[in-house]
C-alpha cells in the first residue's frame, strides 16, 4: 500500500506580510530559516513535482504551500533505502545530501514555522543599524555617510571584517564619472575635485556629473538592453525601422530625471494617456521593440502572437523580476504563475494594433516646407513654359478638358450596407469609403453588399470602380496595409467577384488608372489580372501615398435593383490587403478608369460648368501631366526628391471598446491550440482579493508600479546596485522567484526600495524623492561603500572572493559601449551632440557584407563618424563587431544582465580595429601638439586614458617604447604614412607615427578598460 503523500505542510501556515528577506548567506551562530535554507532546497528538488504545476504533481500534494501536516513524513521518506519510498525518487536525481537532510530536520525540530517567499511579500524599511564604523575601521574605513553603509557595516562586523579605505580622489573620480556619464573625467576636471578640500567636493562633483546630458545617454544604453532595442527587425530579412526617436525619448526621460513610475507607464501605456500626446505616443514604443518576422510564407497573425509573447516576458522581467516563459505552455514549476495567470497578462497586452506615425521635427520640416515653396513656384510658373506660352497653354488647357469631359463617367458612390471580413474590421467611413483596421491575413476576403435601389441611376448597372484611397493612418500613407516583407503601404488585389441574387456577375474587361509591373508576387499588376480568376496574380499600384482606380466593366447591364455583393480578395504570400478603399456604380455604356480622381471626374460629368476650385485643380493636373511641359517639370520633379523623410516612429494603438482582439489560452503554449478565452488580469498571487481589477493596458502599467506590486521598486533598485558595483543583491537581475538565492543584504535592498518608491516621507533629508532615480543614484555613489578602493587584501580574497559583503570597493570591466566612448573621448574626437537618427562609425564591411542577404555598412564621416555608442546603427543580425566582442546584446531579447567576458578577441580587436587605431592617432595627435617633451606626453597619455599620472617606472616604459616605435619609423621598418593615414611627407609623421602606437598600447592597457 503506497505510503502516505500528507507531506510537508502544517509546516505551511501563514499569511504573506511585510518583512525584510533573509541573508544569501547563513547567518553567524547557524540559525536555520525557512527562506534561506529550507524553501530553495524545496524549490530546487520537490516544487517540479510538488509545486503549482497540476499537470505535473500527480499526486495532488503542494509543497509550495500551507495547509498539511507531515514533518515526521517528510523525514521517513528522505531517508527511506526503497527506491520506490526514497524521495526525491531516484529518476529525480541524486538523493538528498546530509547537509541538506539536517537543514530539513533542524527546521522541522524547530517547529516548521512557514514564510512566504520574501519577494512576493510587500518590501518593509528595516530600521537602520547602529553606526559599526569602529568596528570595522580596522582597514582604514571612512564613517559611515548615510544609511548604506550602516547596512553594509552590520554584515560586515557580524562576520569580522571592515570596509577598506577610500579610494584616492583621481580613482574615485573615474569611476563615478563612468559610472554616472559613461565617460572619464577630463583632466582638469579631475585635477579640481582632488585639489578641493572643501566639505561637500566629491558630492559637488557627482551632482555635475548627474545634471551632465552625458548622464542620459550613458543610462539609456543600460535602459535599452531591457528594452531589446535595435534599429532593425530581425529575423531573416532584417529590415531598418524609424525606431530611433523610441532612443531619444529615453535619453531625455533620465536627464529630466522622469520618476521612475512615470517613466514605466509612459513605456507601456503612453499612446492611452490622458495627455500625453506626441511624447507618450512615442514613449510606447518600448514595446514596439519586438522582432518582426518577413520571412516568406511565414503566417502574420503566428508572429503577432509572437511578438506579444516577448512583450509578456520583458514585462515580467522589467517590472517583476520574473520569467513568465514557463507558463506559457504550463503553470510555472517553481513560481505561483498559472497557465491562466499567463494569458491574462497576455490579453492585457494582446489588444493594441501597430502603428506608424509622423513626428514633428523643426529641421526636416523646415526643410520640406523650403523645398516644396520653391516646386510649387515653378509649377505655378509652369503655363508660361508651355510652347508658344502662356495663351497657348490655357487653349491647350480648354481643348484638354473637352476630352475628359467627353469621356467622363457618371460615378454614385455606394456605402455598401454590410461590410464583413475573414479577420480584418471594415468600418464605413462619412463620405462612403471603407477603412480597414485589426489584423491582416496572407488570404484576406472583404464581403461587401451594396443597396442598389439607393443609386438612383438612370439605367442598369454597366460598371463598379473601386478606388484605392491613401490615408495617412496607413503604413507609408496607404492606400495598402503591407507593413512586412512587401513594400510598405502596398496592396495587391488579387481577384474581385460579384454576385447578384445568388448568380455571378460576370466581368467583360477592366481598366485601371495605374498599374504595376503585372506579374504574381510584385508589387503591382495590371488591372485585368483582379478578373482573371488567378489568385497568385493582382492588381496593385506599386506607389504609397498616391490613390488609383480600378474599374471593371460588365458584360451585361445589371439591373439597378435589389442588393449586389461584391467581393474582394487580397491573397499573397505576405498580407497585403487594401487599408481604405471606396467603391462605386455607374451606368454610362463602356466605362473606363479615368485619371482625374474622382472629385474632378464628378464636376466634368456634371451639366454644371466646374467650379472655381475644380477647375484650378484640373489647370495644375494638365500642367503635370501635359507632354508639352516634360522638361519644365524636370527641375520640379528633382526638388521634390530632394524632399527629406518626415521623421517616423513606431507606437500602437488600442483597439476600440466595441472591437477587441479576443484571447485564448494556448494549449501546452502552442498558437494552434486555442482553448478557452481569457479576460485580461494580473497574477493572481500578487491580486488582494479587495483589489481593483486590471483590465487594460494603462491599468496594468499603474499597477506595475503601484503599492499592490511589492517587486517593482525591488527589481529597479537590484538593477542599479548591479550598475554600480558589477553585481547585484541578487545573481539574476531577471529572477525574484522562488528558485533565486535569497539577496545578500535584504535588509538594505528593502530600505532602498521603500525608499526609492516612497521617498523621504516628508522628513526632508533628501536622500531619495518619490521614484527618483538620480537620487537613488546619488545616494549610492555617495555612501562610503562606493567610495572604498578596490583593491583586495589576501584576506578578503580568502573571505570574500567575489565581494558580495562589499569589503572593497567595485572593480569591473567596462560595458562594450564605454570600452569605445573612453578611448573616443581621450582621443579628442568626441561628437557630444544629443539625439538623432543612428550613425555607422568604421567597421570591417565584411561583417555586414557576410550576413543573409548582404547589408551595406557605409562608415559615416564627419561630426558623424565621432558620435557616442548609445548612437550606433545597430543590426540584429550583423552587430556592431566590436561591441560583440565586448559582450553587448544584439537586441534580439532583453538583456536585464550583460555576460562579462574575458577573451584574446578582445585585445586583438583593440589592437588591430581601424576605429581604434584611429582614436589612437587623435590621441597622440593631441600629446604631440602639446608638448615635445617625451616624458610629459607620456604623462599626458596618462591623464588622459586613466585619469592619473603614471609612475615613474610607466613612465620610463611609454617613453621608451615610444622612442623604439620612432627607430623602427627612421630604419624603414614601420611605414609612418600608413600609421598616421596622412601624407608620408607631412611635417612631424614620424613622431605622430610613433605616439600614436604608443598610445595605443596605453588605450589596451587593463587599468584603461576597467572601471577601478
Amino acid at each position: 500500500m503506497p505510503v502516505s503523500l500528507l507531506l510537508a505542510a502544517a509546516l505551511f501556515a501563514g499569511p504573506i506580510e511585510g518583512g525584510a528577506p533573509p541573508s544569501g548567506d547563513g547567518e553567524p551562530g547557524g540559525t536555520i530559516s525557512f527562506t534561506r535554507d529550507v524553501r530553495p532546497l524545496l524549490a530546487k528538488r520537490c516544487f517540479a513535482c510538488h509545486g503549482p504545476d497540476a499537470e505535473a504533481n500527480a499526486s495532488g500534494l503542494r509543497l509550495d504551500e500551507p495547509g498539511h501536516d507531515a514533518g515526521p513524513e517528510i523525514l521517513a521518506r528522505i531517508a527511506a533505502d526503497d527506491e520506490f519510498t526514497v524521495m526525491p525518487p531516484p529518476e529525480a536525481g541524486p538523493p538528498l545530501n546530509p547537509a541538506e537532510v539536517a537543514a530539513l530536520k533542524g527546521w522541522i525540530d524547530a517547529g516548521a514555522d512557514y514564510e512566504p517567499h520574501w519577494a512576493f511579500a510587500p518590501p518593509v524599511a528595516a530600521e537602520i543599524p547602529s553606526d559599526k564604523t569602529q568596528e570595522t575601521k580596522a582597514g582604514g574605513a571612512e564613517p559611515a555617510r548615510n544609511p548604506i553603509d550602516a547596512f553594509v557595516d552590520a554584515q560586515l562586523a557580524a562576520r569580522g571584517l571592515s570596509r577598506s579605505a577610500p579610494a584616492d580622489r583621481r580613482t574615485l573620480a573615474r569611476r563615478v564619472s563612468l559610472d554616472l556619464t559613461g565617460l572619464p573625467p577630463a583632466p582638469a576636471e579631475a585635477d579640481a575635485f582632488a585639489a578641493d578640500p572643501a566639505p561637500g567636493a566629491y558630492e559637488r562633483f557627482v551632482d555635475r556629473l548627474l545634471a551632465s546630458p552625458r548622464y542620459g545617454e550613458r543610462w539609456a544604453r543600460r535602459w535599452l538592453d531591457l528594452a531589446r532595442y535595435s534599429d532593425t527587425n530581425g529575423y531573416e530579412k532584417d529590415r531598418e525601422r524609424p525606431i530611433w526617436p523610441y532612443r531619444d525619448w529615453v535619453i531625455r526621460a533620465l536627464n529630466a530625471n522622469l520618476p521612475y513610475d512615470e517613466f514605466s507607464v509612459l513605456q507601456l501605456a503612453g499612446d492611452l494617456l490622458p495627455g500625453a500626446g506626441t511624447e507618450g505616443q512615442i514613449a510606447a514604443g518600448f514595446h514596439r521593440n519586438t522582432m518582426l518576422n518577413e520571412e516568406g510564407g511565414i503566417d502574420p497573425l503566428q508572429f503577432r502572437h509572437e511578438a506579444v509573447v516577448d512583450r509578456v516576458g520583458v514585462t515580467g522581467v522589467v517590472w517583476l523580476g520574473l520569467s513568465t516563459e514557463c507558463a506559457q505552455c504550463h503553470t510555472h514549476k517553481y513560481d505561483p504563475i498559472t497557465h491562466t495567470d499567463y494569458y491574462r497578462l497576455f490579453a492585457l497586452l494582446n489588444n493594441a494594433d501597430n502603428l506608424t506615425i509622423t513626428l514633428p521635427d523643426p529641421a526636416v520640416d523646415a526643410a520640406r516646407a523650403r523645398l516644396t515653396a520653391e516646386a510649387d513656384a515653378l509649377e505655378a510658373a509652369l503655363p508660361t513654359r508651355f510652347p508658344g506660352g502662356a495663351d497657348a497653354f490655357d487653349t491647350a488647357f480648354a481643348d484638354w478638358v473637352k476630352q475628359q469631359a467627353a469621356a467622363a463617367t457618371d460615378w454614385r458612390i455606394a456605402a455598401p450596407i454590410s461590410a464583413k471580413s475573414n479577420s480584418p474590421r471594415l468600418e464605413t467611413l462619412a463620405d462612403g469609403s471603407v477603412f480597414s483596421t485589426g489584423d491582416i491575413t496572407k488570404r484576406d476576403l472583404f464581403a461587401l453588399t451594396f443597396d442598389l435601389d439607393a443609386l438612383d441611376l438612370p439605367g442598369p448597372i454597366t460598371g463598379v470602380r473601386i478606388e484605392a484611397l491613401p490615408d495617412e493612418r496607413l503604413p507609408a500613407g496607404g492606400p495598402g496595409r503591407v507593413f512586412y516583407e512587401g513594400r510598405e503601404g502596398t496592396f495587391s488585389l488579387s481577384e474581385v467577384t460579384a454576385e447578384r441574387g445568388g448568380q455571378p456577375v460576370a466581368f467583360s474587361g477592366a481598366s485601371a488608372s495605374a498599374e504595376g509591373v503585372g506579374k504574381a508576387f510584385e508589387r503591382g499588376g495590371k488591372a485585368g489580372q483582379a478578373i482573371d480568376g488567378d489568385s497568385t496574380s493582382a492588381w496593385g499600384l506599386g506607389a504609397t501615398g498616391v490613390e488609383g482606380r480600378l474599374v471593371l466593366a460588365f458584360a451585361e447591364p445589371v439591373p439597378a435593383s435589389g442588393t449586389l455583393d461584391l467581393s474582394m480578395l487580397h491573397e499573397r504570400h505576405f498580407a497585403a490587403s487594401l487599408g481604405r478603399f471606396r467603391i462605386a456604380f455607374t451606368a454610362d455604356p463602356a466605362p473606363l478608369a479615368s485619371p482625374l480622381p474622382h472629385g474632378l471626374e464628378a464636376a466634368l460629368a456634371s451639366d454644371e460648368p466646374p467650379a472655381e476650385e475644380s477647375r484650378d485643380d484640373l489647370r495644375r493636373l494638365f500642367a503635370r501631366t501635359a507632354p508639352e511641359l516634360e522638361e519644365a517639370r524636370k527641375p520640379i520633379a528633382a526638388l521634390r526628391d530632394k524632399l527629406p523623410e518626415p521623421v517616423r516612429t513606431l507606437t500602437f494603438a488600442e483597439r476600440p471598446a466595441d472591437f477587441p482582439r479576443p484571447t485564448f489560452r494556448h494549449h501546452r503554449g502552442e498558437y494552434t491550440a486555442p482553448r478557452e478565452p481569457v479576460d485580461g488580469g494580473v497574477p493572481a498571487f500578487l491580486t488582494p482579493s479587495d483589489g481593483e481589477a486590471v483590465t487594460d493596458r494603462l491599468a496594468l502599467a499603474r499597477w506595475l508600479v503601484s503599492d499592490a506590486n511589492p517587486l517593482a521598486a525591488r527589481v529597479a533598485v537590484n538593477r542599479a546596485w548591479t550598475a554600480f558595483f558589477g553585481a547585484g543583491f541578487l545573481p539574476d537581475a531577471a529572477d525574484f522567484g522562488t528558485q533565486s538565492p535569497p539577496p545578500t543584504h535584504p535588509e538594505l535592498l528593502d530600505w532602498l526600495a521603500v525608499r526609492f518608491r516612497d521617498g523621504d516621507g516628508g522628513s526632508g533629508d533628501g536622500s531619495v524623492g518619490t521614484w527618483d532615480v538620480k537620487a537613488l543614484h546619488r545616494l549610492i555613489v555617495t555612501s562610503a561603500t562606493y567610495r572604498q578602493d578596490s583593491a583586495v587584501t589576501p584576506e578578503q580574497a580568502a573571505a570574500d572572493p567575489h565581494n558580495r559583503r562589499l569589503a572593497r570597493g567595485p572593480r569591473h570591466r567596462l560595458e562594450a559601449e564605454l570600452v569605445r566612448d573612453a578611448a573616443l573621448a581621450a582621443s579628442g574626437l568626441l561628437v557630444e551632440r544629443l539625439g538623432g537618427p543612428p550613425v555607422m562609425p568604421p567597421q570591417p564591411s565584411s561583417v555586414t557584407d557576410l550576413a543573409y542577404g548582404g547589408f551595406k555598412w557605409t562608415p559615416a564621416v564627419g561630426p558623424d563618424r565621432f558620435r557616442r555608442s548609445v548612437y550606433t546603427f545597430s543590426k540584429r543580425t550583423a552587430p556592431f563587431a566590436a561591441y560583440a566582442v565586448f559582450d553587448a546584446p544584439s537586441g534580439e531579447r532583453c538583456a536585464a544582465v550583460r555576460d562579462r567576458s574575458n577573451t584574446p578577441l578582445q585585445a586583438l580587436t583593440l589592437l588591430n580595429d581601424g576605429m581604434f587605431l584611429e582614436y589612437a592617432r587623435g590621441l597622440a595627435a593631441r600629446v604631440v601638439q602639446e608638448t615635445k617633451d617625451p616624458s610629459e606626453r607620456a604623462d599626458r597619455l596618462f591623464r588622459l586614458v586613466l585619469t592619473r599620472r603614471p609612475g615613474a617606472a610607466e613612465r620610463d616604459a611609454v617613453v621608451r617604447f615610444a622612442a623604439a616605435q620612432r627607430a623602427r619609423v627612421d630604419a624603414g621598418e614601420l611605414d609612418a604614412a600608413a600609421v598616421t593615414h596622412g601624407p608620408a611627407d607631412a611635417a612631424g609623421v614620424e613622431d605622430l607615427a610613433a605616439w600614436t602606437l604608443a598610445a595605443r598600447a596605453v588605450l589596451n592597457l587593463d587599468e584603461a578598460l576597467t572601471k577601478e
